[in-house]
């Protein structure tokens, strides 16, 4: 199921589907005082985030961005990347793992996390940035190839992610069973967090293994909701507390050396606080209604 999900995505993606959504994202910039560039980019980040930074880099070396606008519109590039793990993660990955309930449940939130960076960028813009009537040179993409071609290089560049994900997922869970039954985990206190936040102890292992791993936290969740040794708002919870976790380091093993190089140190790390604060924050304010509800 996994790798018929990541090669479906594959071949839309080569098929050129997510540049045929320009003509719906260019009025949502103009409810906003971001230049021209900017939506651009943003075209250009539905298909490569990395890709569309380095336009915005190279729209500032042309004196058409400030640091400002620089910011806001690197946050909004990151936006689309929700949208592309909703197809590549969560469809072939979260659903068959968690269940319809919790799944969908965790698939919301990747969609409320887009939504509301997207509406910080929007009022920020407004209140703090005046209209830049700079203009972008027009972008000629690449023809879309033909179906037979689109699969064959769907298939190959889905075959290696599908190998490391499978091989990470087999290695990775075998060696937590394996320290789990060695006792290993029992060196940590963890019972109070568990205590405090009202999910049973048997969601200590998942929680702790998602900071490390979301895709083995998942693994390792899933079969405690199948069992019924965990509800769905508890299996909820330990998702949002994973996230609170992994969100951090994720940013800091990931997110920061691809923006300090792009953007430079100063800017580069600006930009990372600000988007994992934003991530940071929908979660904790959905971890806090969904423990009013438990209680």
């Amino acid at each position: 199921m996994i790798f018929l999900g990541l090669l479906g995505t594959g071949i839309l993606v080569e098929l050129g589907l997510m540049h045929k959504l320009s003509g719906f994202i260019k009025p949502l910039f103009s409810h906003t005082n971001l230049p021209e560039p900017c939506a651009s980019a943003f075209v250009v980040s539905i298909g490569s985030t990395l890709a569309a930074n380095s336009l915005l880099v190279r729209a500032r070396e042309e004196k058409c961005l400030n640091e400002r606008e620089l910011l806001l519109c690197a946050i909004m590039n990151s936006t689309p990347a929700y949208v592309r793990e909703l197809l590549t993660y969560q469809l072939p990955l979260v659903f068959p793992a968690l269940g319809p309930v919790v799944g969908g449940f965790y698939a919301l939130v990747f969609l409320a996390t887009a939504l509301f960076k997207v509406l910080c960028v929007v009022f920020a813009s407004k209140i703090f940035l005046k209209e830049n009537p700079c203009h972008a040179p027009e972008k000629q993409f690449e023809k879309s190839p033909d179906l037979k071609t689109a699969f064959v290089k769907a298939f190959r560049k889905e075959t290696r992610l599908f190998l490391r994900i499978a091989g990470i997922y087999l290695c990775a869970t075998t060696l937590v069973f394996f320290f789990q039954e060695q006792g290993a985990f029992e060196i940590f206190s963890v019972f109070p967090l568990a205590e405090f936040f009202k999910i049973p102890p048997e969601s200590i292992l998942p929680l702790t293994s998602y900071a490390a791993s979301p895709i083995l936290g998942i693994s390792l969740l899933g079969p405690l909701i199948q069992a019924g040794e965990i509800s769905n708002l508890q299996a909820m919870i330990v998702l949002m507390l994973g996230s609170m976790f992994m969100l951090p380091i994720f940013a800091l093993r990931s997110q920061l050396p691809k923006k300090v190089a792009l953007f430079g140190p100063s800017l580069g790390v600006r930009i990372v606080v600000c988007s994992t604060g934003m991530s940071l924050l929908i979660r904790f304010l959905i971890l806090l209604l969904l423990l009013q509800i438990s209680s």
